[in-house]
């Protein structure tokens, strides 16, 4: 929890909401024991007063600090409520990206094994479902911790500590103890009730998606029974927790009678014996109606708590990832030996064979992505297998047939290789590429997928951004398909003139894609 909170209140928005939060109950338990010491004390002056004695009372100034109070108590949930939303908001994006951050430091194997789009749902689902952290527990928790507190000195202060802990003490101990219970309950539902619920979504989407099929195989009956004996479980396990809830709820509702009646009896024996003002006798009963104001969010906290403490497990799991190490000899060349052929600086290895021969795979395996399967693949001094996940990726790079661009500009696709690259650089290797003609240079826009760009296009620019990130080893799959042979040959050109000092590896069956190669590896 403490590393996602560190991630969420970078903002100092979170600060001030976290202030007004406190003020907000502050005001509102100032409000109600001015309230009830004012109309107590006008009371007992009015019955002095009738009684025959001559009576000075000022109603002037505790009716203007009512006023007052009531004032910055709306004023105090306005700003609470909007800057708390604001706050949170930011928050969800930060965390948000550093969730994304998270997943892409995952190692090749772990990522390729991700479907995108459930990966991408699961990271919004769980980030959004996180906006409680702040809303439902930090907040209200710290905002009540201090409340209680303040209210506990001042008590003491007026009363007496007998009174001041009393009341306090009768809140906080029924808080506490239905709250540890109640969030623990909460825990173990959670992750039930999750479970619950994706089934069911996970059951109602086949049932549409493959509606024919089931129909057709006599199926249909029994998916619509997995989908609502889902259904029915996430129903129990609601209302299992809606149960726990009430529990809470009740619990506190005790504790508040249980600060009251003491308040009563305490304070009339107090006045009885002379020690304590009757006024003040009553405020300490309206203290004690007011902190239940403090401690009300706890209901909410325990009924979410189970689905965010599975969102954070999560969440958490993400952002340990490592971060990447930034090796110092990154693009500088690393010798290369792949099934006793050596590649070194400057030199070209094409690997040549018919289509399904595995030249893919074969730079898979150079790059890590699967294991070598007894071929001897050796960077530098180590073989493959044994390079750290976060120096490989430094070190080598490979452009696949199917390249990945993002939803953005040309120019932040290829700032994603290089961030502290100059216009002139971006715009040079975009000529280099023969991109130049494209409409809107590096501010054309690309949608998801690398659209309107044709195949080529998109694999150019990936090459391109491959040749900015200047690797110690580039690989390159097929990087001329679709060209003609002019245009390839132009193509192929630049890319050893930007990578004279590294070692290429190029899979192809095109004779322009290998004319440079001064080594072959066939594969039939």
């Amino acid at each position: 929890m403490w590393q996602l909170w560190k991630v969420m209140a970078r903002s100092s928005a979170m600060l001030r909401a976290m202030g007004l939060a406190v003020l907000v109950l502050l005001a509102g338990v100032g409000l109600l024991m001015l309230s009830g010491w004012f109309i107590s004390a006008a009371a007992l002056a009015g019955l002095a007063g009738y009684a025959g004695g001559a009576v000075m009372f000022d109603v002037f100034r505790p009716a203007a600090a009512v006023r007052g109070l009531a004032l910055i108590r709306t004023a105090a949930r306005y700003g609470e409520r909007m800057l708390g939303h604001d706050a949170t908001l930011r928050a969800v994006v930060d965390l948000r990206g550093a969730v994304l951050s998270g997943l892409s430091d995952l190692p090749w194997q772990r990522l390729l094994m991700l479907r995108r789009g459930p990966a991408l749902a699961r990271v919004i689902a769980d980030t959004d479902r996180l906006d409680g952290l702040p809303l439902r527990l930090v907040l209200p928790g710290v905002a009540a911790a201090v409340v209680i507190l303040l209210s506990l000195l001042v008590l003491g202060w007026l009363a007496g500590w007998v009174m001041a802990l009393w009341i306090c003490g009768c809140h906080l101990l029924a808080s506490g103890l239905s709250g540890a219970w109640g969030f623990a309950r909460s825990a173990r539902l959670g992750g039930p009730l999750d479970d619950a619920e994706s089934d069911f979504r996970s059951h109602a989407l086949d049932l549409a998606a493959a509606r024919d099929d089931l129909l057709v195989h006599g199926r249909i009956d029994a998916q619509i029974a997995q989908a609502m004996a889902a259904e029915r479980r996430a129903g129990a396990l609601a209302d299992e927790i809606e149960a726990t809830e009430r529990a809470v709820v009740a619990v506190q509702e005790l504790g508040r009678l249980a600060a009251m009646v003491g308040a009563l009896v305490l304070g009339g024996r107090a006045v009885a014996q002379g020690a304590l003002d009757p006024a003040i006798a009553a405020m300490c009963f309206f203290a004690a109606l007011a902190l239940s104001e403090a401690v009300a969010p706890l209901r909410r906290a325990v009924g979410d708590w189970g689905r965010i403490r599975q969102a954070m497990l999560r969440v958490a799991a993400v952002l340990e990832q490592p971060m990447p190490r930034v090796r110092e000899n990154a693009g500088n060349p690393v010798p290369l030996v792949v099934d006793g052929v050596t590649v070194g600086p400057g030199e070209v290895l094409g690997i040549t064979g018919p289509s399904g021969a595995g030249k893919s795979t074969l730079l898979a395996q150079i790059a890590g992505l699967i294991p070598p399967a007894g071929r001897g693949i050796i960077l530098g001094v180590r073989e493959v297998q044994n390079w750290p996940e976060d120096e490989l990726r430094t070190v080598l790079t490979l452009v696949p047939q199917r390249t990945a661009l993002v939803a953005g500009t040309l120019r932040e696709n290829l700032a994603l290789a290089a961030p502290g690259a100059s216009e002139e650089e971006l715009a040079g290797m975009l000529a280099a590429m023969r991109l130049d003609h494209l409409p809107g240079g590096l501010d054309m826009r690309l949608s998801d997928g690398g659209a309107p760009l044709s195949g080529g296009e998109a694999r150019r620019v990936a090459i391109a951004r491959a040749l900015l990130k200047r690797p110690a080893i580039l690989l390159l799959d097929e990087p001329t398909e679709g060209l003609d042979d002019a245009l390839a040959a132009q193509i192929m050109t630049a890319i050893a003139r930007y990578s004279c000092d590294v070692p290429l590896v190029v899979a192809s069956h095109r004779r322009c894609d290998l004319a440079l190669a001064t080594q072959f590896i066939a594969l039939d």
